[in-house]
């Protein structure tokens, strides 16, 4: 057990102290770390290792730890909520992949699906085309072909789409 001596020795937190800690409290930190952030058992660990480092123990060890793993967990849940912004604000700025008509827009799910059923090698292509924002020269590179047959493929992958979806795609060269 984590003693009053062991928060009040000075010097840096040795393998068995630290050791006692995890078993100790480390649940009790990533419950509490839970509250706050989705990356609990990251925060404790990087917590601890941060611990681990300091060249003379902390008054209040436990204290210590708390309010660590708080900061941590709080930048945690900040940098999550600041890439889900910069992935949305991404996904917003990609032109859009089909054009809608007034007659018939496209379910989110018919779309996945129909893309899933084309031949791997066209999959492929479209999603590094139009989601990876690869041009035909990198396809060509990645499928150990020339830029006009990644092109050829690429545009076969397209009509089948219309043909599958009956609806036009948007150009995207």
């Amino acid at each position: 057990m984590v003693s009053e001596n062991d928060s009040k020795a000075s010097g840096p937190v040795g393998p068995d102290l630290l050791g006692r800690l995890v078993e100790q409290h480390a649940a009790a930190l990533e419950l509490y770390a839970r509250q706050l952030c989705d990356s609990p058992q990251d925060v404790v660990q990087e917590a601890l290792i941060r611990l681990a480092g300091l060249s003379r123990r902390p008054d209040d060890l436990l204290g210590w730890l708390y309010c660590v793993v708080r900061n941590g967990a709080r930048s945690a849940a900040r940098a999550a909520r600041r890439r889900k912004r910069h992935e949305s604000e991404a996904a917003v700025r990609r032109p859009a992949w089909f054009l809608p008509s007034a007659a018939e827009a496209i379910d989110a799910k018919t779309a996945a699906a129909v893309l899933e059923s084309l031949p791997e090698e066209c999959r492929e292509v479209v999603v590094a085309r139009i989601w990876g924002g690869l041009t035909f020269e990198q396809i060509g590179r990645m499928l150990g072909a020339s830029d006009s047959a990644a092109h050829r493929r690429y545009e076969s992958a397209l009509s089948l789409l219309r043909e599958k979806l009956r609806t036009p795609c948007a150009e995207n060269d």
